[in-house]
This record gives structure tokens, sequence and C-alpha cells, in this order.
């Protein structure tokens, strides 16, 4: 019996590619995705008579995924005393032995981000507070920001569009030349 390739290679390489990029989306997206990176890193020195150096920086935890995250800790080397949660959500602090500590949520939802701030002095710099986050899906993703405005819906479509139709010629021509190949 004699198979037409081309009919073939023509249905099936748009279905296979829809069946791998769906179970693709499923097992990336249906969970949490923490991120974190540093807001800002500052340094003032106080005017008057003591001219006193302070410290300060901030840190941003996101779940970017689409599932809650529970149990977000936010651990620290050092906690300075002087600190700021914003928004103002649910909390705890944990303290642990010496100086160390953990800043814990109990949930953050899909998409909600905290900015937690802190104000210390010398000889503690910003590299000697924070140690990791974490929840109970994994550790956060820590990464290096530059702020840039985000592509629209319609161009993120387009991307889409295009890598379906590129995928499905790939396919397309694999089927195609499978026979070849195995001959």
């Amino acid at each position: 019996m004699s198979y037409d390739i081309e009919l073939i290679a023509k249905v099936i390489s748009p279905i296979i590619i829809l069946l791998v990029s769906a179970l693709i989306k499923h097992y990336t997206e249906r969970r949490s995705k923490l991120v974190s990176f540093i807001g800002h890193i500052s340094s003032f020195t106080l005017s008057g008579e003591n001219q006193t150096l302070i410290f300060t920086h901030s840190i941003v935890v996101r779940n970017a995924g689409r599932k809650s995250a529970n149990n977000v800790r936010v651990g620290h080397n050092f906690l300075p005393p002087n600190i700021q949660i914003y928004p103002s959500i649910k909390h705890s602090i944990e303290e642990n032995p010496g100086s160390c500590a953990e800043i814990i949520f109990p949930i953050l939802v899909p998409k909600e981000q905290v900015t937690i701030s802190y104000l210390y002095f010398p000889p503690v710099t910003w590299d000697q507070v924070n140690a990791y986050t974490k929840s109970d899906d994994g550790f956060a993703k820590n990464i290096d920001v530059i702020p840039m405005p985000q592509p629209s819906k319609l161009v993120i479509a387009i991307v889409w569009l295009l890598m379906f139709i590129g995928a499905s010629f790939v396919v397309y021509w694999l089927i195609k030349l499978l026979p070849f190949l195995l001959n």
C-alpha cells in the first residue's frame, strides 16, 4: 500500500506542534514562579554635626507564575532592625541563631509582588544582608533588572504565530524527508 507522504506531512505537522506546545505550556505555566531582584542600592550622609553614613537597598519578590506561591521565605545573613514591606501584607519574622532571620509570607498570589526596603549602618553593606528567596515550589530566580517597556499583546501574538508556523514547517520537512533518511 502506498502512502502519500506529502498529505501526511501537511496534516500531522501542525497537530504535532500543537500538542507539543500545549504540553510545554501546561508544564511551565501551572506553577508558581518566584523571581527576586534588587530594586535600588543607595548611601546617604546625614547633614549635621555627626555626618552619619546610612545605607539602604530594596529587593522585590514577585510571583510571576499562574499558581499561588506558598510559604515564601526571604532569608537574611543579617536582618537590619529597620525594614519596610510594601504593600503591607501578612508576614512574620523568624529569628535564627546569630543575626540570621527569615521574613515569611504565607502566600503570594499569581502576579503579586512585594518590595522589602532595608535601612542600615556601616560596616554592613547590601551584599551582606540578603541570602536567598524560596517557597514550597523551590528557590526564586534572581534576575538582573534593566527597565524596558513590554511589547503589546498584538506583538506577542504575532511572535507566537510565527514560531508556530516555523515549527510546523520544520516538522513538515522532517516527516517528508523521513522515508529518504530511513532508506
